[in-house]
């Protein structure tokens, strides 16, 4: 239900599951097997993967730590996008390589929740984009220093809320890994 025309195809959004940034985080390991399960099926199902890397001052290009994590392996021929805002469609080429992929729908996975996850589904949504999010294939680190709730209440928090959003003309949701239909709408 995009409302981008010409857009009917849909995309699986790998956002920055990379050493520094999942390294420690809540669930790491399910959440990097239930991603790399859905880049499986997606490949398998002839669905675009396009992965999403992120660099700033304490993650730098090249580092070991900016490196996708080595569990899953891009395949050559899939788009990586390099981002250094947690929107992962801000000062990026993200919005081209879905308009030329005729990509209308999103099926979002990855890390962090509360920050470059958030950002992005709010990001497709108000680019006019059906976002998707795989509630069990994101994650987040301990910000309870912060002030923030701990990992596992940013993530639940975050399902529920992202299943309740709506847009004039666009679709929103949460499923499960088990769940995910690349072809149809969240329920």
């Amino acid at each position: 239900m995009t409302t981008l025309e010409n857009r009917p195809n849909t995309a699986l959004l790998v956002v920055d599951v990379q050493k520094g940034v999942v390294e420690g985080a809540h669930e790491r390991d399910a959440v990097v097997a239930n991603v790399g399960g859905l880049v499986e099926r997606a490949r398998r199902e002839g669905v675009p993967v396009v992965w999403v890397q992120h660099f700033d001052e304490h993650l730098a290009r090249g580092s070991d730590e900016w490196a996708i994590v080595p569990e899953l392996k891009p395949d050559e021929s899939e788009p990586l996008v390099e981002k250094s805002y947690g929107d992962s469609f801000e000062d990026t080429t993200l919005e081209s390589v879905l308009s030329g992929l005729g990509v209308g729908r999103l099926v979002v996975v990855g890390a962090e929740t509360d920050a470059c996850i958030r950002s992005t589904l709010h990001g497709a949504l108000v680019r006019g984009y059906d976002a998707t999010l795989v509630g069990d294939a994101h994650t987040a680190q301990d910000q309870t220093a912060w002030g923030a709730p701990p990992p596992d209440q940013v993530i639940a928090h975050t399902n529920l809320y992202w299943r309740y959003q709506t847009a004039p003309g666009r679709t929103a949701g949460t499923v499960a890994a088990k769940d995910v239909d690349f072809g149809g709408t969240p329920s």
